[in-house]
């Protein structure tokens, strides 16, 4: 089956293109995006993998859902095209940066350049339908995403995991500890965080700490 997704992670996940479920998966998204409004729009569905190639990943951030509302996901998790009101997630996420490295607040929510400093920022589930949360769970994308996970850790090395919240912790048992970095938080949501379980956390310092110390250039956040 064919895939348009960008030739370094091809060459790594093609053989889950074949398998059946990968198969009804896309079949599902297709029959989605014909028949109701869906998100992102479909050229940028595999984004993640796009501007951040195999090779070059070296920090992954786990999201769980795009988001359902209008011209927001771009196939980036937590991230908004140029122009788009800043989420609140991401709002507070620039604040622990900003707290964290002491950086000015940016007034873009777009995240491409993360992207293409090497930050895979990849949600569980790559669809969604308008306006309906959860949507495509269940269909297939996890199995995927899961897949990318683990084939990341067994192929990679020194690569940085940011787990925030409950259901990104889950995804640690995919992980070699013994050769990549994992952090973990309270997710960034406002609920989550103000309750104390995401300001203070220092993953952006600490992410550059480490990678500098396998002698890979740091993330400019």
């Amino acid at each position: 089956m064919n895939v348009d997704i960008h030739p370094s992670w091809k060459a790594v996940l093609e053989p889950e293109f074949d398998k059946p479920y990968f198969k009804s998966l896309i079949d599902f998204v297709k029959l989605e995006y014909s028949q109701h409004k869906c998100y992102p729009p479909g050229g940028a569905i595999f984004k993640a993998f796009e501007l951040c190639p195999f090779e070059e990943v070296k920090v992954v951030i786990l999201g769980q859902d795009p988001y359902h509302g209008k011209g927001q996901a771009h196939g980036l998790c937590f991230s908004v095209p140029e122009g788009v009101a800043v989420p609140p997630s991401l709002v507070n996420i620039f604040k622990e940066i900003a707290s964290d490295l002491k950086n000015p607040i940016p007034q873009s929510g777009n995240l491409e350049r993360w992207a293409k400093q090497g930050v895979l920022l990849l949600n569980a589930t790559l669809t969604v339908r308008a306006h309906q949360a959860g949507s495509h769970q269940k269909k297939g994308w996890e199995a995927f995403t899961d897949h990318t996970i683990s084939v990341l850790s067994q192929q990679r090395k020194e690569v940085v995991f940011l787990l925030w919240g409950g259901y990104a912790k889950k995804k640690a048992k995919k992980i070699d500890i013994d050769k990549h970095l994992i952090l973990e938080s309270g997710h960034p949501s406002p609920l989550s965080a103000n309750r104390g379980f995401w300001f203070g956390n220092r993953h952006f310092s600490q992410t550059n700490e480490y990678l500098q110390s396998v002698g890979k250039s740091q993330i400019n956040w």
